[in-house]
């Protein structure tokens, strides 16, 4: 087994078990607790768990939220094939919705530069890279700015998204499911996601197969609320058959 594949099972019994031991990995896949370790080190900078003594925990299982710049560096290729195929549903003309989030910004890199649009986004980075393209024409709603997630929350975000009705609202979770619906970590941006599905005349979640099955502190949507899901071909079929049977369209990529 390769580190990669070896990583993504131990995130996996992670998610499973609420917690791994270092003893227990190693002697599951027949290396050495070194070895073990270096995996955890190299999750823990991708911001996906906490080391503690003996082995370690899932960040989801502790309500804790990665800062901006280590989610970027998590699931790098599914992300970006994501935002990639999310450009195929950005209108012609008109005006979009885009949700702070790291699979939200990939769409951002790749976005159309051949047609003129309104871009409505309450996060920072993401309005940055948007108003150097002469073709959009950026609005962020104001706020109270989260340092974790450079994200704009609390009233007046709120109000201004309560005034708008867009062609597209681009959806970012960090956990979805069929029991929990759609969840984050924090109030603040559980209120500003309701916000933005109200105001889209579509709403477009865009998300890796690794929030499926996670649940966090704030149910923000139901899975019914959601026109199209874009995530990675590593979803599995029973879970797609699931999303489509409440009406969602999903393109995998």
């Amino acid at each position: 087994m390769y580190a990669p594949e070896r990583q993504r099972e131990i995130m996996r019994r992670a998610r499973r078990d609420g917690r791994v031991e270092v003893a227990v990995l190693a002697a599951t896949f027949g290396v050495t607790t070194e070895t073990v370790r270096r995996d955890l080190t190299r999750l823990e900078r991708r911001g996906m768990i906490r080391r503690v003594h003996g082995g370690a925990l899932p960040v989801d299982r502790l309500g804790f939220e990665p800062d901006y710049e280590q989610r970027m560096d998590v699931h790098r290729a599914e992300k970006q094939r994501i935002g990639a195929a999310a450009v195929d549903l950005v209108p012609n003309e008109g005006a979009v919705l885009i949700d702070a989030g790291t699979t939200t910004a990939r769409l951002v890199e790749a976005f159309p530069t051949d047609r003129e649009l309104v871009v409505t986004t309450n996060s920072l980075p993401l309005a940055r890279s948007l108003v150097e393209r002469s073709n959009v024409t950026v609005l962020m709603p104001g706020g109270r700015l989260r340092p974790r997630t450079l994200a704009q929350v609390d009233v007046w975000t709120q109000r201004v998204l309560a005034e708008l009705h867009v062609d597209v609202a681009f959806i970012a979770t960090n956990g979805m499911s069929a029991e929990y619906g759609l969840t984050t970590p924090d109030v603040a941006e559980a209120e500003i996601k309701r916000a933005m599905i109200r105001a889209g005349g579509r709403v477009v979640l865009l998300a890796d197969s690794s929030k499926l099955g996670q649940h966090h502190f704030i149910r923000f949507g139901d899975l019914e609320q959601i026109d199209v899901l874009i995530c990675d071909d590593a979803l599995d079929d029973e879970a797609a058959a699931e999303f489509r049977r409440l009406g969602v369209e999903v393109i995998l990529v």
